[in-house]
């Protein structure tokens, strides 16, 4: 099962093109973490290719296989064979917050609807294959005061909840404040808690 707070998503614009019966195929894949921004790219690749048949989309904004916020649309092409092809296979995808673009430019020979249907999934299927991708990571903050004696001992627990120092003030005591994935939270907080007897006060960040 897909964890909600840290999945691959899209690091950059990419494409693929494949050719059926004379028929242009090119893919572009996208991030995409709204409908504002599936748009956004669907409004930038038909701007870009102005002479295309069709710009066929389907996009999921969320987490893989998730359809709570889903999209599609054939464009002009018969009813179920583009949108719905591509946002299966969106939805199949290891990868979240995904926008599918397919423009065509119809090259004289019709595909019938399953050969339309197939030309369509395979483009995104061709560009998912080499897609490449970066982690997206729901973090959470903490603040920390502690005694310089536990100093230390929280130092090296950093790494081992990949958590990051977002700040650090030496007075009276020390405090810290924290960055680190959100499902690390509670775990950390009971590491902290065992490293200084119980001693360092952990606190939610704003």
């Amino acid at each position: 099962m897909t964890d909600p707070t840290r999945y691959p998503i899209p690091a950059a614009v990419h494409r693929a093109e494949l050719v059926v019966e004379r028929s242009r195929f090119v893919a572009t894949l996208a991030h995409a973490a709204t409908t504002a921004d599936a748009q956004a790219v669907i409004a930038a690749v038909r701007a870009e290719w102005p002479d295309a048949t069709h710009h066929c989309t389907a996009w999921v904004a969320g987490p893989p296989g998730s359809s709570t916020h889903i999209g599609m649309s054939d464009d002009g092409e018969p009813h179920g064979t583009a949108g719905r092809p591509m946002l299966q296979v969106l939805l199949h995808a290891p990868v979240g917050e995904i926008v599918a673009v397919v423009t065509r430019w119809y090259g004289g020979t019709k595909l019938g609807t399953g050969g339309l249907a197939r030309a369509y999934a395979g483009t995104v299927e061709l560009a998912l294959r080499d897609l490449p991708t970066t982690e997206r990571i729901t973090w959470a903050t903490l603040d920390l005061a502690l005694g310089y004696g536990h100093v230390d001992a929280i130092r090296r627990l950093l790494p081992e909840f990949e958590a990051e120092l977002l700040d650090e003030d030496y007075g009276a005591a020390v405090s810290y404040r924290v960055r680190l994935p959100e499902p690390e939270l509670e775990r950390f907080r009971a590491a902290v808690r065992d490293a200084t007897r119980g001693e360092a006060e952990v606190v939610a960040g704003e």
